[in-house]
């Protein structure tokens, strides 16, 4: 799962037999780092030594380990007959015939009708990227960009007219950095993205699993998470006062730092040489344009202020459609279910969609992964009607709203988690 990359013919041996027929009990006793089957359409497969290969990622496909991954499966995979010919040879068997086709509690009913919508919205076409779109998007990136090194090319460099310009040029980046990052033009690695980013759409607000939740202790969130560390005695940080100190290391510091560290450390220690040489070319150019006019000192803060603006904007506008919602362990869910639990969307303007980069409409971009952006607001209200139909949350609220249901999440999860630990 996963999609991109370059797929090589399969050849390893693999166990079973390929006639086997299976329980739901067995495939889930598969679920190890050392033993890993999963279900695609009832068929069973073994992906122990192929999950190595896997182009979206080792984690992705074993975050499926021992379950059913159609849906999955079938969200990531834009040539679903190009990607079985790859799945032959890790077939094992099938589930035996009295078995359901989901796993677990999942509802079948809930499963078939978003078959039907996907089905339908793909007879509809939109899974057909406009160029035109795209090209115009691109476009107006660069025109301001050059905007941006015009301006201070001809009236100066003054830091005040230098902030200005950059503020603009900067806050088209969050976009560029969620739908087609890094790629040598943000000075980062496009495999470190996909495979992070597969993940969390994949198993969305779940813990050990989504790698956006992993808030490496520095905070509580959800409702389960800060009542297991009370409980535990855990205090690495006053939680209690996330809330606050939250504006201090988290929009400021995810892009310049976080960010950064995990990028060096993926490009070297999986070799990926051409987005390393791709990133120091992105900084070797900056530098080269930018030293001149302000000097070594001043290009590095510049570009300091820079990496801080554009993690102000990418975290503000990635956390209001997931930090407010259900965060939790794996709880098996069918996709539709999964991802309505833990996105909403943000009300639609010409604005927001700007703004956002489409992101406002995070419900849709999670159903459809490979969708073009410019379709989320055809299919927004099929995906509600489809919702009302079985009685699941579709949430939608101002983009004000979403900033302060941040704020208001991550204090509600502080003052659980300060219950827990003096009284529990």
């Amino acid at each position: 799962m996963g999609g991109g990359g370059q797929l090589t013919e399969p050849a390893e041996e693999v166990k079973g037999r390929a006639g086997g027929v299976y329980t739901w009990q067995e495939v889930q006793s598969h679920c190890s780092r050392s033993d890993q089957w999963l279900v695609i359409d009832r068929k069973v497969y073994n992906i122990t030594q192929w999950a190595k290969r896997h182009p979206g990622g080792i984690r992705v496909i074993s975050h499926y380990a021992g379950e059913d991954a159609t849906e999955a499966f079938t969200a990531f995979h834009p040539d679903l007959k190009w990607v079985q010919k790859f799945l032959k040879p890790l077939l094992i068997g099938e589930l035996a015939a009295t078995e359901p086709s989901q796993d677990r509690n999942k509802s079948a009913t809930i499963i078939q009708d978003f078959h039907t919508l996907r089905a339908k919205v793909e007879s509809e076409g939109l899974f057909r990227a406009r160029p035109s779109f795209f090209c115009f998007h691109l476009g107006h990136i660069l025109l301001l960009e050059a905007l941006a090194w015009l301006i201070i090319w001809v009236w100066g460099t003054s830091w005040t007219l230098t902030l200005l310009s950059r503020v603009a040029a900067a806050r088209l980046r969050p976009s560029v950095l969620h739908h087609r990052p890094f790629e040598g033009g943000l000075g980062a690695s496009a495999n470190w993205w996909n495979h992070r980013h597969y993940q969390h759409h994949a198993k969305p607000n779940v813990f050990s699993k989504d790698p956006d939740v992993n808030m490496l202790h520095l905070f509580v969130i959800g409702k389960t998470q800060p009542v297991e560390y009370g409980i535990k005695k855990i205090k690495y940080m006053p939680y209690h006062h996330q809330h606050q100190y939250f504006f201090l290391v988290g929009p400021p510091l995810l892009i310049p730092i976080y960010f950064h560290i995990q990028i060096m450390r993926s490009m070297i220690s999986r070799h990926d040489w051409v987005d390393l040489a791709c990133s120091l070319s992105h900084y070797l150019r900056y530098l080269c344009c930018s030293v001149p006019l302000y000097g070594l000192l001043g290009s590095m803060l510049l570009i300091s202020f820079v990496r801080i603006l554009e993690s102000h904007c990418f975290v503000w506008v990635t956390q209001m459609n997931h930090l407010p919602m259900n965060i939790d362990h794996e709880k098996h869910q069918d996709w539709l279910s999964m991802q309505l639990h833990a996105t909403c969307n943000v009300k639609q303007s010409p604005f927001n969609d700007w703004f956002s980069g489409h992101l406002n409409f995070q419900i849709e971009h999670h159903l459809f992964p490979t969708m073009p952006r410019h379709n989320y607001h055809l299919v927004a209200p099929q995906v509600r009607a489809l919702c009302d139909k079985h009685g699941i949350p579709y949430q939608v609220k101002t983009m004000w709203q979403g900033f302060a249901d941040v704020f208001r999440s991550l204090k509600n999860s502080g003052d659980l988690w300060l219950d827990a630990y003096l009284h529990k």
